[in-house]
């Protein structure tokens, strides 16, 4: 009960260095690199790259975990997973994903929307090459990601195995690859002692579901955005 006492009642001071965001510009992904630098610089963040991706089945049913972002450019948020896990089955079903990266020490949040694709061949096989090879070999061991398994032991055998297996380079699992997000919606948002968090929305300007008026700043980027209520 003292756990649920806790959620209750705590409380956290967002003391913001500065107030408001302000755009440099219509281009969400400046704004994201600004961010993720400031996340990477700071001394308490380890893993400033850690992000939850969110996606769910073609009837809707969510599921949610944290992986690594590992690379990104004006097309797209790039990570990798194996295919026959639970988000690569969801992502196989319905090809539509969100992340949200959150660094508390900064009180900043950005939450991306998008279709997503995989990556090809070639980009998986070069990202896969460049991990350690205990990495490498895990990701042989995982097998079927998400499926259950007997016991912890069953795992350390079946690394032993791929030990002997593979005592040169490892290939890469034909199972285990790259996907890239291509966002549609971008959502800064930024903490404020006084519950009035500033939030500022990107909305592509390609994307249907987009909408204009007088709070909405527009230029030749392919993006817009507003500011949003907290």
């Amino acid at each position: 009960m003292d756990a649920v006492r806790r959620c209750e009642t705590s409380r956290v001071s967002y003391e913001s260095s500065k107030r408001m965001i302000e755009p440099e510009s219509n281009n969400p992904f400046e704004m994201f690199s600004q961010w993720l630098s400031e996340a990477q610089r700071c001394p308490s963040i380890s893993e400033a790259n850690a992000m939850t991706l969110a996606t769910s089945t073609s009837d809707g049913i969510p599921s949610a975990r944290f992986v690594l972002l590992r690379g990104y450019d004006r097309s797209g948020f790039k990570f990798y997973s194996n295919y026959e896990s639970r988000k690569g089955r969801e992502l196989q079903e319905n090809p539509r994903a969100s992340i949200v990266l959150y660094w508390a020490p900064l009180h900043k949040q950005i939450r991306v929307e998008g279709h997503v694709e995989r990556l090809t061949d070639s980009e998986s096989d070069g990202y896969f090459a460049s991990r350690p090879r205990a990495s490498q070999l895990a990701a042989h061991t995982s097998g079927v990601q998400s499926e259950p398994i007997p016991d912890r032991g069953w795992l350390e055998r079946r690394l032993s195995h791929l030990e002997s297996t593979y005592p040169g380079p490892v290939p890469r699992p034909p199972n285990w690859g790259g996907y890239r997000l291509l966002p549609c919606r971008f959502e800064f948002w930024l903490g404020h002692s006084d519950r009035l968090h500033d939030r500022i929305m990107f909305t592509k300007l390609t994307d249907t579901g987009s909408h204009r008026d007088n709070s909405t700043s527009t230029d030749d980027s392919g993006w817009s955005y507003q500011r949003l209520a907290p």
